[in-house]
């Protein structure tokens, strides 16, 4: 029977990519399915055979502490050599999506806190 291993939803592509090949380069047969034409469905990669869940799921923990560690590093590089994404950068960048944010947020909040006066 198929197990699941790694929902895709929301999964930047190198990161999925790393993880097909890390399953690849230790002989562990896998399959993917998609998210559908609607998006509603499961996209994920799931283990053809049972047996293999303990190796992948071990090689995956390893995989995913690893690259939390180089994310992070690479983060901290971007914001000390003035790269990293501030609220002014994209305010700057795209004022328009910004402000649009910011008045959805008050219209939320002005609707819900109309309802108590």
């Amino acid at each position: 029977m198929a197990t699941l291993l790694f929902r895709l939803r929301n999964v930047p592509e190198d990161e999925a990519d790393d993880v097909r090949d890390l399953l690849t380069r230790h002989s562990i047969a896998f399959y993917e399915t998609s998210a559908g034409n609607w998006g509603v469905s499961l996209p994920a990669i799931w283990l053809h055979h049972d047996e293999d869940y303990p190796q992948a799921r071990q090689l995956l923990d390893n995989y995913q502490r690893e690259r939390s560690a180089r994310m992070r590093e690479q983060y901290l590089a971007d914001k000390a050599a003035g790269r990293a994404d501030t609220m002014l950068g994209m305010l700057t960048r795209d004022p328009f999506k910004v402000l649009s944010y910011l008045a959805l947020i008050a219209i939320i909040l002005y609707i819900s806190i109309s309802i108590f006066y």
